[in-house]
């Protein structure tokens, strides 16, 4: 999933030029959309890089936009940048939030092509690949034009499926908490294999030696949510701003592909 991965070398800050942010526990001042970050240099990187959550924006530290930087900067724009070409800006900036999108449906999908209990909805997930990938391709007027949406929901569609196979591994009667509101829910040591926490919201729950293995997290709110000694293995679409966004410890398991943030305990 290299190309799914963010590299800011070859992106021109968009992250820290589009999108708005407002004063709260996750950024220290307002911005608006299209308006440069105070803190973004002159050659894209971020000048408090090092120091982000100490100077109060821990909410760039949580955000991952799945290689959608560098695909609309060097490919869709052809690595011309907002400041040598200012006529791209807004189209740059409008196409960045749809691109992203786009990656993120690219990483479940490849996710989901990695897990063999799904192997029945393989090959209509590889169509799906193919799809999404092309639409990346699109020139910037198209994609501003594109119903997202609607390509989401033939993606879901079979993500739902995956996740039914890969949980029906854990042979008893699981609740269905998609879309569940457990803010600060106790929920320590809970047996949560195999369940469905698909949207649900877990902020600052507490889910200390909970047991997630099989559990399927795809959107769930985990900002805040203690961590600290839950097993997450084998748990489903898991994504890394999530588990950032949250709290954990040395004795938190984690799925393949995940590395333990650098500001657990």
């Amino acid at each position: 999933m290299t190309a799914l991965q963010a590299d800011c070398s070859k992106c021109f800050g968009l992250c820290c030029v589009a999108l708005p942010f407002a004063v709260s526990a996750d950024f220290a001042v307002n911005k608006d959309a299209g308006k440069p970050c105070a803190n973004l240099r002159t050659d894209f990187g971020c000048g408090i890089h090092t120091r982000l959550r100490e100077s109060g924006f821990q909410g760039c530290t949580v955000y991952d936009c799945f290689g959608a930087g560098q695909q609309v900067s060097q490919v869709t724009f052809g690595g011309r940048d907002w400041r040598q070409a200012p006529e791209t800006a807004d189209e740059m900036f409008a196409v960045f939030p749809v691109v992203r999108q786009l990656h993120e449906l690219l990483w479940y999908v490849e996710e989901a092509l990695t897990l063999p209990a799904a192997r029945e909805v393989h090959a209509d997930l590889r169509r799906q690949r193919e799809n999404v990938t092309e639409l990346t391709r699109l020139a910037p007027d198209a994609l501003r034009k594109l119903d997202v949406a609607a390509h989401r929901q033939e993606v879901n569609t079979l993500l739902l499926r995956t996740s039914e196979l890969v949980r029906a591994a854990v042979r008893r009667k699981k609740k269905d908490r998609r879309g569940a509101d457990l803010m600060g829910a106790a929920l320590r040591n809970a047996d949560l294999r195999g369940v469905s926490l698909r949207g649900a919201y877990l902020i600052a729950a507490d889910l200390r030696g909970a047991d997630l293995r099989l559990a399927d997290l795809i959107g769930a709110d985990l900002r805040d949510a203690d961590l600290s000694g839950a097993d997450l293995t084998g748990c489903i679409f898991l994504t890394q701003p999530q588990l950032n966004a949250a709290r954990g410890d040395a004795a938190t398991r984690l799925p393949d592909g995940l590395t333990r943030p650098a500001h657990w305990s």
